[in-house]
């Protein structure tokens, strides 16, 4: 048996460095905790489905992401008594909206829950080990409060002679601080994003947000390139980091000009698929925001870098997919009954293309600096 979960998270503050809290919801029969899930109906894509079970069971909108963070397996008893095996996919969900009445409201109880927390709540070893590894606990207390390690203590038997060498020379710059801050632009420029694309009477307050935040990242970049060159020792080569922050640069640039061509166009309605490259970037930008402070002791972190960045190419895969399916219904329902919404739609189409095309730059930068450093 197959089944779809729902992953409901949000992060306190709309910050990358903000404590992560996933929703849960308690099951009809046994009152215990569970995420959001069921059955797939016929027709619909899988995280369709596990975005109509978070609103039907928990109450939740949001972004979804159409590729799934993983999976886990519990038995279920159906009504003829036998018991068996279910698969199932969990899909996450940034929560953009907690509905005041909802389907299942009296049947169930919604509680928000911090990530270790929530992991103990929850029967399925799987389901636990997911919720920890979808941002790890010991992650968060780094990025909030990282005591960067310097000199011999930084050693680990086996560095090469030049990574040894360069952990003893003094550094200087706070070029972590800065991708983590400009981290912090996609971040809350993705949301802005997403939110853009569910359309309403908001829409002009959300391209305003990712007009700013795109200013805000052009200062941090500038700062970037002012620290790279007055500084004499960097932690990573001089071109590698110019084409890491340069990479996260370009997704929040094309962010904007996906928004500027909404603007100018006057679009207010958007197809299903646009919604999920969206949704899509909101979790690029989730995945970039928890590598970045793992750069700062790669060596010890290579292994959740090599885990992130392949769910960031992954997801670049997916949203191509979805991209070619888009332009296909596009030209199938408008191309010749309305040539104008098609060129419009295309248009955006290919703006939020280059947005995922931008993450898996940066997924490539963070791989070579794993490949020269760890």
């Amino acid at each position: 048996m197959r089944q779809i979960a729902a992953l409901p998270y949000r992060i306190a503050g709309n910050s990358p460095d903000g404590p992560a809290s996933v929703l849960l919801v308690t099951s009809r029969g046994t009152r215990r905790w569970v995420l959001p899930k069921g059955n797939i109906d016929a027709g619909m894509s899988a995280h369709a489905a596990a975005a109509q079970e978070a609103e039907e069971e928990a109450g939740v909108r949001g972004a979804t992401c159409p590729t799934p963070i993983g999976g886990y397996r519990y038995r279920k008893t159906k009504w003829t008594g036998a018991s068996l095996m279910v698969d199932v996919e969990v899909f996450p969900i940034c929560v953009t909206d907690e509905l005041p009445e909802w389907k299942e409201q009296h049947q169930r109880e919604r509680r928000w829950f911090p990530l270790n927390a929530a992991a103990d709540a929850v029967d399925e070893p799987d389901l636990k080990a997911l919720i920890r590894n979808f941002r790890p606990a010991a992650l968060q207390r780094d990025i909030r409060g990282w005591s960067r390690p310097t000199g011999a203590a930084t050693l680990k038997e086996g560095f090469r002679m030049f990574n040894w060498f360069q952990a003893l020379m003094p550094r200087q710059g706070n070029f972590f601080g800065l991708f983590e801050a400009h981290a912090a632009t996609l971040t809350a420029g993705s949301g802005a994003l997403a939110r853009l694309l569910q359309g309403g009477p908001g829409m002009a307050d959300h391209i305003n947000e990712i007009v700013e935040r795109e200013h805000e990242a052009d200062n941090i970049i500038r700062e970037v390139l002012q620290t790279v060159r007055r500084t004499f020792l960097t932690p990573f080569d001089r071109s590698a980091i110019i084409s890491l922050i340069s990479s996260m640069d370009d997704a929040i640039d094309q962010m904007q000009q996906t928004a500027g061509a909404i603007r100018l166009y006057d679009v207010t309605e958007f197809e299903p698929g646009m919604r999920d490259m969206a949704a899509i970037i909101v979790d690029a930008a989730r995945i970039t925001a928890e590598a970045l402070p793992l750069l700062r002791d790669i060596g010890a972190n290579a292994g959740r870098l090599h885990e992130l960045t392949e769910r960031l190419v992954r997801m670049e895969g997916q949203a191509d997919d979805i991209h070619a399916a888009g332009l296909k219904s596009l030209f199938v329902n408008h191309g010749k009954s309305d040539t104008l919404r098609f060129i419009v739609s295309r248009e955006i189409y290919s703006h939020l293309e280059r947005v995922v095309d931008r993450f898996e730059d940066v997924a490539n930068e963070i791989d070579g600096l794993v490949i020269d450093h760890a």
